[in-house]
């Protein structure tokens, strides 16, 4: 996977063929988000669903870490200001639930390190791909900050309520191996390894049928949430057993071959 250049920059976007690429690109302060990053984030968010071309969408950073959170100088300006604002929680909580939402499936490659909010950042993709070198840890605790709701649910309903526990209210940093165990990381893998077993993972997604999973996608989440669309999530069902992605799914099992959606 192509390095961004020296010069620190938002988050660059690239697209080859059925997957696209977001880099996080701070690598001297560990890929720490800045206000106008949470925007640009938004921007290409909006771009990759919009393109029907794209079918995967992988998360990732620039140099030896995936992301050091959000910048601590803006949470204590607005910590001291004298205004009510919207608080630099809140304006990252919506990043991040967006990606949650995104309607292709997403990886999220742990080149390294993941901490403070960039932790919920990738809890957020489908699926988390990191180095056996990588360590996390959520810090709210030590900082005096109460953590955003779906935040906090996030992490109860995906690694389960005494690992959100622990991580939440220690504040203690974990390694790799903890991260597996815990289901944080879906794969751990030698750092050699990182992009092939992310290529193999993104091969197989953007080959499936991409209305299919989108739609499942957003069932699990709901699911997840306790927030089920029953209505909507029969409709697609029914939907799905008349379309074009069963037609052409049966048509390549029967042929022997693997589908074209």
């Amino acid at each position: 996977m192509s390095e961004a250049g020296d010069a620190a920059s938002s988050p660059v976007l690239e697209i080859i063929g059925a997957r696209a690429t977001i880099r996080l690109n701070r690598p001297r302060h560990l890929n720490r988000l800045q206000a106008e990053d949470l925007g640009e984030l938004m921007k290409l968010f909006d771009r990759i669903e919009a393109d029907p071309a794209i079918r995967v969408l992988v998360l990732t950073g620039t140099g030896r870490a995936f992301s050091a959170g959000y910048d601590l100088n803006s949470v204590a300006e607005r910590a001291v200001s004298a205004n009510e604002q919207q608080s630099a929680g809140s304006a990252f909580e919506v990043v991040v639930n967006r990606l949650e939402d995104l309607g292709v499936p997403t990886i999220c490659r742990l080149n390294g390190g993941v901490y403070g909010g960039s932790t919920d950042l990738a809890l957020a993709c489908d699926f988390r791909i990191g180095v056996d070198t990588a360590e996390m840890f959520m810090p709210a605790a030590r900082l005096g900050l109460h953590y955003y709701k779906s935040g906090i649910k996030r992490y109860v309903t995906r690694l389960g309520v005494d690992n959100a526990k622990k991580l939440f209210l220690t504040a203690q940093k974990i390694g790799a191996p903890e991260m597996l165990r815990i289901g944080y990381l879906t794969d751990m893998v030698p750092e050699e390894s990182l992009d092939e077993e992310v290529d193999r993972l993104a091969t197989i997604l953007a080959g499936n049928a991409p209305n299919a999973m989108r739609g499942m996608k957003r069932a699990i989440n709901e699911f997840a949430r306790g927030q089920l669309d029953e209505l909507a999530a029969d409709q697609r069902h029914r939907d799905s057993m008349r379309g074009d992605e069963i037609k052409e799914g049966i048509k390549a099992f029967a042929e022997k071959r693997p589908p074209r959606f």
